[in-house]
């Protein structure tokens, strides 16, 4: 039974309110999370390579400057998780591969430095799937698999499954994951929390392998850092540290974090089954919870046909990645272990590459169905819509045949658009069908997360906040 009182229980804005104001210090705050750390990840294996000691040498400064009168941080003492794919100074970056356990980062990638600026302490690195490639599932090579906390025969989700579970279980209070189709929106949905995919251009990001080159146009366009959270209230707090430009990604662009106001109700179009290819009736039932929360908000939420242009961007998507990853393909897929490369391969020999004159038509391509997107949100400020379109499935479903490749990403089609777009989107529990968590997400126009926090927070203080949760058996 999980005591109410625990500081690892609290949320990140408690704990933050709490050590800034003396209530606790930030270094009882860090043993709290070290503490269910030590209980729980044995059961779940989220977290890959604590960081203990440098967690409590972060907090004991963070209690020296509270004591010098200095003011903390809107974060302050608030323990994160990161994904193994992002730097954390002085520790590995292992992206899951044996061969990188020992590859250790010069410096912080720009989200955890900002983060860390806003006196949020990274606690441990987070499972992903192995290279982020080998499948939705978060299995690596070098850490195994991680356990759903609903249902051990279930996925957590990836590529961000660690993070999804560590926030799920208290063992972090935020986790910072990146998205590319999915990868925070989907482990929140199956581990029972929130998470947040901000415009392109929102966060700067670095995603470089220990200063190797930069990835290609796919890699820039489509992927974005995110944080996982148990509250929206809390990825609003991440969101405002993590804004901002940064002279190291030169994509972040100054835009304020909050938006003029929008006449009248707020209109939200309502898409249960994109592109009409099936919804699980949990899913249906959730979409539907969502919906009626926001109607007693006060927003305008209407019926709409579909979105624009689904098949046109998916078709786009599969074909700018696999482009992209098609020249170094051959020796990437060594690293991923046996099996590892199934889930790629099957994209790529479904969707092979195109030539030069080809990825200039899909650029084209790619504009035009942005401003379909741009069009259609300018008349429906938000969307509400599935983050995965069945309940959590079964670990390892899209890398074990044909068939399950298809099943899953079938089930993401409307985050892998949205990443394709470029929009914000946040994931928001709705409630448990059959022991498992269900939820939505909110989608909005470009550089409006606070419109997309603004409604999330409108679902949630209606259906309720469902982490954290100890592990099930």
């Amino acid at each position: 039974m999980i005591r109410q009182d625990a500081l690892w229980a609290k949320t990140a804005a408690a704990q933050a309110e709490a050590v800034r104001s003396g209530e606790i210090s930030a270094a009882e705050l860090v043993e709290s999370h070290l503490d269910r750390i030590a209980e729980v990840n044995p059961r779940v294996n989220a977290v890959t390579q604590l960081m203990a000691e440098r967690a409590r040498e972060a907090a004991e400064l963070t209690d020296r400057q509270r004591a010098a009168g200095q003011a903390l941080g809107p974060l302050a003492g608030v323990p994160f998780t990161v994904k193994e794919s992002t730097a954390v100074e002085g520790v590995p970056t292992t992206l899951g591969l044996p061969r990188f356990r020992d590859l250790v980062a010069a410096a912080d990638a720009p989200p955890v430095a900002r983060l860390r600026a806003a006196g949020a302490i990274p606690i441990g690195h987070s499972n992903m799937p192995t290279l982020v490639l080998a499948g939705m599932h978060t299995r690596s090579e070098l850490f195994g698999d991680t356990v759903n906390p609903w249902d051990p025969s279930r996925t957590p989700g990836g590529t961000s499954g660690g993070d999804g579970v560590a926030v799920a279980t208290g063992m972090a209070a935020l986790g910072l994951g990146n998205d590319s189709g999915g990868s925070v929106r989907i482990p929140a949905a199956f581990c029972g929390v929130a998470a947040l995919k901000p415009t392109t251009g929102r966060f700067p990001s670095d995603h470089r392998v220990l200063g190797a080159d930069d990835p290609g146009p796919a890699s820039q366009l489509f992927v974005t850092d995110g944080p996982l959270a148990r509250t929206v209230a809390d990825l609003r707090l991440a969101c405002e540290a993590l804004a901002g430009t940064d002279p190291r990604d030169p994509r972040a662009v100054p835009v304020p974090l909050y938006g003029e106001p929008l006449r009248g109700p707020v209109k939200v179009a309502v898409v249960t089954d994109p592109g009409g290819q099936g919804v699980h009736p949990d899913v249906v039932r959730a979409i539907a919870a969502a919906a009626d929360a926001l109607r007693d908000a006060g927003y305008d939420v209407r019926e709409v046909a579909d979105v624009p242009q689904l098949a046109d961007a998916l078709e786009a998507y599969g074909r700018m990645t696999v482009t992209e990853f098609a020249p170094t393909w051959p020796v990437v897929r060594t690293l991923l272990g046996e099996g590892g490369d199934r889930y790629i391969q099957m994209a790529m020999d479904k969707t092979p590459p195109v030539d030069a004159a080809g990825f200039t038509k899909l650029m084209g391509t790619w504009l035009g169905i942005r401003r379909s997107w741009a069009e259609f949100l300018d008349e429906h400020p938000l969307l509400l819509g599935p983050v995965f379109t069945e309940p959590p499935v079964e670990p390892g479903l899209e890398s074990r045949d044909e068939a399950g490749r298809e099943r899953v990403a079938r089930a993401l089609r409307l985050c892998a658009v949205t990443s394709f777009v470029g929009v914000p989107a946040v994931a928001v529990p709705t409630g448990v069908s059959d022991g498992l968590p269900s939820g939505v997400q909110v989608i909005g126009r470009a550089f409006r997360e606070d419109l997309c926090l603004a409604a999330a927070e409108a679902v949630e203080s209606r259906l309720g906040v469902f982490t954290p949760l100890d592990p099930r058996p």
